[in-house]
């Protein structure tokens, strides 16, 4: 991997403007490429080269939301970004924010001292301030338990051995901070009669990939590709209710893997060919000249340290919990009885939910709840703008609130009874800009079921 982060950005600068697809393409609803064609063009005005500086600041605006078309960007912003850590280090703040998973296990061994100090506005603003999180900023709330104890206790942390239902991989937001989606996701598993076995599991890495964290990020997603797979070579079916564990654990982590030796070898890819599968799973393949694509088409992104056929597996394995349900529901096993609720709701799709390319199975189960009226809202290229832990840090605040803002006045104009989205940074996102309520859409689903209080 190049140890110069500026000339890894200057390549994707030079490589974006001799496309400048993305100016049209991602012109509202994306912090990096808006501001990497401003760059560009001040450049070509000015003859003025663009600063070390403001490149920096540049890798700094980009996301991982997914939504650009051309995966290799993806991976030189991920390169940077580590490439810049390797320079410069990286600050405690921002390792706190990314460490979801240390500060929920924080969070739940001191939450009831936690809660009372947080309640307390001078010693509330303090802990912003020592964070580095935006004054304007509400924090996540800190639970009584959090989903994991919660589980243990009721026997789901225990393999029970018989290779049957799903291993649930909750994710840190559901896991520490809502736990109530959590439970929602097995309650109405249990309920389809589906067994939940909850395997140990670390944070799935998005947060510190963000920031550049290479070892952690990469010790983290090993650990879980490991155990994942192990639980699915048993007969379970890895699932997780989190748009971005699944972008990560379905998407990221497999980019590259078709291109790696071995899997050429499994494929049975000629001398000078390069085969890359072609939709709908791994029988279908387009052939490419390997004397043309060789160097273009290679794994050499932050997993490829990582055991490719591996990524390949548990990319293909794991499913979102919505998409699990709704598969369930095709083959006549999703039998829960809904009772009514009388509103009406919008439900958006979060960027990493739509880049699995799953479609909405999610819309398709609320629509089973009689009475409940449920409008889809938000196009192919919106986003939230939060970015996760990004849209807390006091430099991102303004930036994050400017790129969500005309979502927000979407679902205004629709002026719903809640909101529903899968994405609980989209949720902290809506509840900072919006008077609705947030909910998962497995509350909801849990709610009408009666297996939990009305929302």
């Amino acid at each position: 991997m190049t140890t110069h982060p500026e000339m890894i950005v200057r390549r994707v600068v030079q490589a974006c403007a001799d496309c400048d697809i993305c100016r049209f393409l991602m012109h509202e609803d994306c912090l990096f490429f808006p501001a990497l064609y401003r760059l560009v063009d001040r450049e070509a005005d000015t003859g003025q080269p663009i600063t070390e500086r403001t490149l920096r600041n540049l890798v700094d605006r980009c996301t991982l939301c997914g939504l650009c078309p051309c995966p290799n960007i993806r991976n030189d912003v991920v390169k940077a970004k580590i490439a810049y850590v390797r320079k410069n280090g990286i600050s405690i703040r921002d390792r706190l924010l990314a460490d979801v998973q240390r500060v929920g296990c924080a969070g739940g061994l001191v939450s009831c001292a936690v809660r009372f100090l947080s309640s307390k506005e001078p010693v509330h603003g303090f802990v912003k301030r020592l964070a580095g999180i935006h004054r304007e900023r509400r924090l996540p709330p800190i639970p009584d338990t959090h989903f994991f104890d919660w589980a243990k206790a009721r026997g789901l942390c225990r393999d029970p051995g018989n290779g049957r239902g799903v291993a649930y991989f909750a994710g840190c937001t559901a896991g520490y901070f809502f736990p109530e989606v959590a439970r929602a996701a097995v309650m109405v598993l249990e309920r389809s009669g589906v067994d939940v076995f909850v395997p140990p599991q670390q944070c799935c890495g998005m947060p510190t990939l963000v920031e550049g964290q290479e070892g952690k990020t990469l010790d983290r997603v090993g650990a879980n590709l490991e155990r994942l797979l192990a639980v699915n070579a048993k007969g379970y079916v890895p699932v997780s209710s989190c748009p971005t564990c699944g972008f990560l654990l379905r998407v990221l982590l497999r980019e590259g893997a078709f291109h790696s030796t071995p899997f050429q070898r499994w494929a049975g890819a000629g001398k000078d060919e390069i085969k890359i599968p072609n939709g709908g799973g791994l029988g279908r393949f387009v052939h490419l000249k390997k004397s043309l694509y060789g160097k273009i088409l290679a794994d050499d992104g932050l997993f490829n340290a990582l055991n490719p056929m591996d990524r390949i597996a548990l990319s293909e394995g794991i499913r979102d919990v919505g998409e699990f349900l709704a598969g369930l529901r095709a083959k006549g096993r999703f039998n829960i009885v809904f009772d009514s609720l009388d509103r009406r709701m919008v439900y958006f799709a979060p960027c990493h939910q739509r880049e699995q390319k799953i479609g909405s199975p999610y819309l398709r189960l609320l629509a089973l709840i009689p009475q409940l009226r449920i409008q889809p809202i938000g196009g192919a290229m919106d986003c939230c703008g939060m970015g996760g832990s990004l849209g807390f840090k006091q430099a991102n605040h303004r930036r994050a609130v400017t790129q969500g803002a005309s979502l927000a006045l979407k679902i205004k104009a629709s002026d719903p009874d809640a909101v529903v989205t899968d994405c609980l940074s989209c949720r902290l996102q809506f509840e900072h800009l919006l008077p609705y309520p947030v909910f998962h859409p497995l509350e909801i689903l849990a709610e009408a079921a009666k297996m939990l209080a009305p929302a």
